[in-house]
């Protein structure tokens, strides 16, 4: 007798259809690939996110706001629109002032998904507001698995403190605590439940064969692929440094400086995004630096760029262990100059991917995880 299909329900603040492609969005789809039925749920999205003029409302999220939207077959997305949620007021008056509105955000109500949540095998929570449902969804399923997969420091993020709180309440309650970095495994190191396990990719996708987006050129392409964060001062630098050099920026980076070895392509969708990582020469990883930026060490572009065999150049506040990185210190056009040369004189033969696992490797070591708990 074939056994009932299992379903799995992940709460994140990511649009399903977004042109962003986050961790959670391949969870998901490798969990769908092992044959789950999957629950996409966008959450901690509400009219303070119209005051705030949150990148998800460019996206049909008012047309089809707390209704299930079949994706694909045993594949839905659920965003869960509320009249609020916990956002940081950036006043300590009205923090202080909303804590007790905002802590009663995981009460509201959750429509037509709340009894499919009574009959779902795995919970995996972001480090989002949505944290606040724990525990509601705790008693309405004890028998599911749970796991916290801490993909952003709340602090970093600058949450509202009762997100902070109930994250210190409810992690230890998860059956795992799943960290992509050492930097955010610290944070939780006290805690029997956490792993750390770094952020996967989608091989099949890097494994293919891709037409060079890149005119010929004898003189590198340094590409740079993200959406915050980043340090115009570097760019301001090292494309005067190196005017012969074209440096591509990809993702919604605003206000760039105006030389004519800059391009700019704002946000693409991330299946657009592989042949200008997998042609460039070298790799930007060019934060600016903000309190828990460090968490970035092992972030998921990281892992994209060391698949693709990049050297990577990143500040100085970002030093890890993988070799093929070359630092410089934010705002030193010296230290710019030399991190770009070491980066375009690296041996890319010697950069090892023998560490990076895809998602659904990832997925495989929770799904054996729950079987064992279960056994």
């Amino acid at each position: 007798m074939q056994s009932p299909m299992k379903r799995v329900v992940l709460v994140t603040g990511h649009y399903w259809n977004s042109k962003r492609k986050a961790g959670f969005h391949w969870l998901a789809d490798a969990f769908w690939h092992q044959g789950w039925e999957v629950i996409f749920v966008t959450a901690a999205l509400s009219w303070l996110s119209v005051i705030r003029r949150d990148y998800r409302l460019a996206y049909p999220v008012f047309q089809e706001a707390n209704q299930l939207q079949q994706m694909r077959t045993n594949f839905w997305s659920y965003v869960w629109f509320t009249p609020w949620h916990p956002a940081n007021l950036r006043s300590q008056l009205l923090n202080r002032f909303s804590y007790g509105l905002f802590n009663l955000y995981g009460q509201l109500p959750l429509d037509s998904i709340e009894p499919l949540l009574q009959e779902t095998d795995l919970f995996i929570f972001e480090s989002t507001p949505a944290l606040l449902l724990f525990e509601r969804f705790k008693l309405l399923n004890p028998q599911a698995q749970f796991i916290y997969r801490v993909s952003d420091d709340l602090r970093l993020l600058r949450n509202h403190s009762v997100v902070l709180e109930t994250e210190a309440r409810v992690a230890p309650k998860f059956d795992l605590v799943s960290v992509p970095s050492q930097h955010i495994y610290h944070l939780f190191a006290d805690l029997p439940n956490v792993q750390l396990e770094l952020h996967g990719i989608r091989k099949d996708l890097f494994n293919q064969e891709y037409v060079n987006p890149y005119p010929a050129s004898e003189t590198p392409n340094v590409v740079f692929v993200g959406n915050a964060h980043f340090d115009y001062e570097f760019l301001e630098q090292a494309s005067q440094l190196f005017p012969n050099w074209q440096f591509h920026i990809i993702g919604p980076i605003n206000n760039l400086p105006k030389r004519k070895n800059i391009i700019a392509y704002q946000e693409l969708p991330f299946e657009s995004t592989i042949p200008y990582i997998k042609h460039a020469d070298i790799a930007l990883h060019t934060l600016a630096y903000t309190p828990g930026a460090e968490c970035f060490t092992d972030s998921l572009k990281i892992m994209q760029y060391t698949y693709c065999k990049l050297p990577i150049v990143a500040p100085a506040y970002l030093q890890s262990s993988r070799p093929h990185i070359s630092y410089y210190q934010p705002g030193d056009a010296g230290s710019i100059y030399q991190a770009l040369i070491a980066a375009q004189n690296y041996d890319r033969c010697q950069i090892s991917t023998k560490n990076i696992y895809s998602w659904d490797e990832l997925i495989s070591q929770w799904i054996q995880m729950m079987n064992k708990s279960s056994a």
